[in-house]
């Protein structure tokens, strides 16, 4: 099982580690700092070195309890060598801001009190976000009105901090989960990762996040659209 450093620091930026399995270009390792794709979040990019040659990442995935990662070209690595792993932070750190972001336009929804607006979904990109919403009358209007609560959050440099508890507590914890998959997940669990803004929202997450909000920067209205009669998305930026 590969230890899954970027659960609990998300500011590590390079380890040593050791091969644990190689198949073809797809490896693995008894730890690592990859955040691999899942939760709307991109997988993390970088490189590993070992005795002097050097290998770019270029896709990270989980298979069971498994980090895998794909290297370009075939790795001339053996079962039990020490690798030195580097990831790209400055894709990692926007990965991290964007995400953030997206749990704050949550807490913004929740503290404008507009009943029925759901969260649907999210997805980060290298240069942009998106958020799904179900909604019937989301409009340009109502989506500056978000960013703007969502804004006076991130001004508020509020604390983001990571922390696990055990089931049966998550369960007593009203909405840590938005969605039916994430509440099968819960149930699922012994530990449950908590990302939480210090008096803000708490959600169970995967992901990983800036320490501060103030750290996410301005979030920026890109475009809003329709994709169906309840299904609105909007895109956003930082600057």
């Amino acid at each position: 099982m590969t230890e899954k450093l970027y659960l609990y620091d998300s500011y590590l930026k390079s380890i040593d580690s050791v091969l644990t399995g190689k198949n073809g270009n797809v490896l693995t390792f008894d730890r690592t700092i990859f955040y691999p794709t899942g939760g709307g979040q991109p997988s993390d990019r970088g490189k590993i070195s070992c005795n002097g040659n050097s290998y770019e990442i270029t896709d990270v995935r989980k298979n069971g309890d498994e980090v895998e990662h794909i290297v370009s070209g075939m790795p001339d690595l053996e079962n039990g060598e020490k690798v030195h792993m580097e990831i790209d932070w400055n894709s990692r750190y926007m990965h991290m801001r964007f995400h953030t972001a997206i749990h704050i336009i949550d807490a913004a929804v929740r503290r404008m009190n507009r009943p029925g607006i759901l969260i649907t979904g999210s997805q980060i990109y290298d240069d942009h976000a998106r958020v799904d919403f179900d909604f019937e009358s989301f409009d340009s209007a109502m989506a500056s009105e978000i960013i703007g609560e969502a804004n006076r959050i991130v001004s508020s440099n509020t604390d983001v901090r990571i922390r696990e508890i055990g089931r049966d507590e998550a369960l007593q914890i009203p909405e840590l989960a938005r969605t039916e998959p994430g509440k099968r997940l819960i149930q699922s669990l012994e530990k449950v990762r908590i990302i939480e803004i210090v008096g803000v929202d708490m959600q169970a997450d995967g992901g990983t996040h800036v320490a501060k909000t103030s750290e996410v920067g301005k979030i920026m209205l890109r475009k809003i659209q329709s994709k169906g009669r309840r299904n609105k998305r909007m895109e956003i930026y930082l600057d």
